[in-house]
């Protein structure tokens, strides 16, 4: 690594509405005690990778999440609702099942990639893609030529950031899985592009050694 920076991108802890497996979205669904025994355990590991900074979206399951790695470290937890998870407008609170019932052919779009797609009526990945890259952007100046910032969000939209940070053709966002419940994927930096913009490369994705098991849901 040397003196380059690295981003650790952390999903939240698990909620009952995870559990449910009904999209969650902008709802403001706290963890269940899996999840904030998630949480604990994870950020022990973190801990471990010498964090320099700690962002989190300002949804509570991911502010909780976030604390239990500020405990760990004694690093205080900056949010930016630039992180929050997607907008859904009308799915938010079903189940994929009664999104399939009313919006099959929309849902399908969306489940395979499309960029375009607004996710009940509301945001589109790429919307989602531009606020969070602002958000990680603010963050990541702020922390100097070298450093850790851990992200802590939500599963679509770390999947989307990551790939916009990357410079993946929109074509190729599907080939990126979510993150398991308080799992994390790491951006390193490369040699800066031409223009000094920085660069990134997928070091880790959807790692992490979890207490409860818990498949790959985004929303």
């Amino acid at each position: 690594m040397g003196d380059r920076r690295r981003i650790v991108f952390w999903r939240h802890g698990r909620t009952d509405w995870n559990a449910a497996g009904r999209f969650q979205g902008q709802t403001d669904i706290p963890l269940n005690d899996d999840g904030v025994r998630q949480a604990t355990h994870a950020a022990r590991v973190l801990a471990a990778m010498g964090p320099s900074a700690i962002v989190s979206s300002d949804l509570q399951r991911t502010r909780t999440t976030a604390e239990a790695l500020a405990i760990e470290t004694g690093l205080p937890v900056t949010v930016d609702p630039g992180l929050r998870e997607t907008n859904a407008g009308r799915w938010q609170g079903k189940t994929f099942a009664e999104i399939r019932l009313d919006d099959a052919k929309q849902l399908e779009r969306w489940e395979d990639g499309d960029v375009t797609v607004a996710a009940g009526g509301a945001e589109t990945r790429l919307d989602v893609a531009a606020r969070a890259r602002s958000a990680v952007e603010r963050a990541i100046g702020a922390l100097g030529e070298s450093g850790t910032l851990v992200v802590v969000s939500h599963g679509g939209a770390i999947r989307v950031a990551l790939a916009e940070l990357m410079g993946l053709p929109h074509g190729l966002w599907g080939v990126l899985s979510g993150l398991s419940n308080c799992n994390w994927s790491v951006l390193e930096e490369r040699s800066p592009a031409a223009d000094g913009s920085p660069r990134w490369r997928l070091g880790e994705h959807n790692a992490g050694s979890l207490l409860v098991p818990v498949p790959i849901v985004e929303g």
